[in-house]
């Protein structure tokens, strides 16, 4: 066995030998480099018990759906906002008539939004509502509503574990049965839909053909909405205050805990050309925007 000065030694010589002479410094590995976020801005608290905030890129604002009231009830208090991409409020109560408004959705000329038992379609041009689209049973729980690339719009029943397609305007069972475990948040893809699995505390896909469904990344608490950095990775934000960042790999990083001070993360939504990253607050009445560094 060598002394330890001597074996030191020869390892540095032996470094300095090899040592290249070109600058090949090592980058570090992307899936490696921290993603984090930093707030921007946040709206006053004239919001109502704010559920979900959309982007709505031609108009170039955000929409906000706000209970006002109790999530389950139907008091007919519930309404959309207009908020700017600086968090200025510009129409508080622009689309009225709705109850307890959660998920969104657009496609062409219509908002699509998920109002405790139905589906209403709200007509961009003037906030009315121009359609809706009942479920047959009571305890009917509408949640989020995206939509795809074809017009086709889904909608997540929370507590009975059940999805809903709307095509050729007629409202029909997508999928549903146990294995949903409770959904929520969902996202239309290419090919899939992405589903938070709130009793499992689950992301997962759904094959659009086959209707298979995979685990993608689990631990995220109550998951509530999905959005895309359209890289491959996502964000889910859990509805108690949380936001997590999903990469391609199904690795989970947490970027956002305000768990302690009983600030909700309900809904989000992600503007990529800006890296904007919005969250709706519930209890807190505003929507907080943070810039997502990568």
């Amino acid at each position: 066995m060598y002394p330890n000065f001597l074996l030191y030694g020869f390892l540095a010589v032996l470094a300095t030998t090899h040592e290249p002479s070109l600058n090949t410094e090592k980058l570090p590995d992307p899936a490696l480099v921290a993603v984090k976020l930093t707030k921007v801005w946040e709206t006053d608290t004239l919001l109502r018990t704010p559920e979900s905030v959309l982007y709505h890129p031609k108009e170039n604002i955000l929409f906000v759906a706000n209970i006002n009231g109790k999530s389950d009830e139907a008091d007919g208090n519930g309404f959309i906002s207009k908020v700017s991409l600086e968090g200025k409020i510009t129409s508080l109560e622009w689309a009225k008539g709705l109850s307890a408004p959660k998920g969104m959705g657009i496609f062409r000329d219509r908002l699509y939004v998920s109002d405790l038992n139905r589906l209403v379609a709200i007509n961009l041009a003037d906030g009315k509502i121009a359609k809706t689209w009942e479920v047959s049973y009571a305890n009917a729980f509408l949640n989020d509503v995206p939509v795809d690339a074809k017009g086709g719009v889904y909608v997540s029943d929370n507590r009975n574990d059940k999805i809903f397609k709307l095509e050729n305007d007629k409202l029909d069972m997508f999928l549903e049965g146990e294995n949903l475990q409770k959904p929520n948040g969902l996202l239309a893809m290419k090919g899939k839909l992405m589903i938070g699995s709130t009793k499992t505390n689950q992301l997962r896909a759904v094959d659009l053909t086959t209707k298979a469904i995979t685990d993608v990344a689990g631990g995220m608490g109550a998951t509530d909405g999905i959005v895309t950095d359209t890289k491959g990775n996502y964000l889910v934000s859990d509805w108690n205050g949380q936001v997590f960042w999903v990469d391609t790999k199904g690795e989970t990083t947490k970027l956002l805990d305000t768990k302690a001070d009983k600030i909700n993360a309900a809904d989000i939504d992600y503007i990529p050309a800006r890296k904007l990253l919005l969250v709706p607050t519930f209890f807190k009445n505003k929507v907080v925007a943070y810039r997502v560094d990568e």
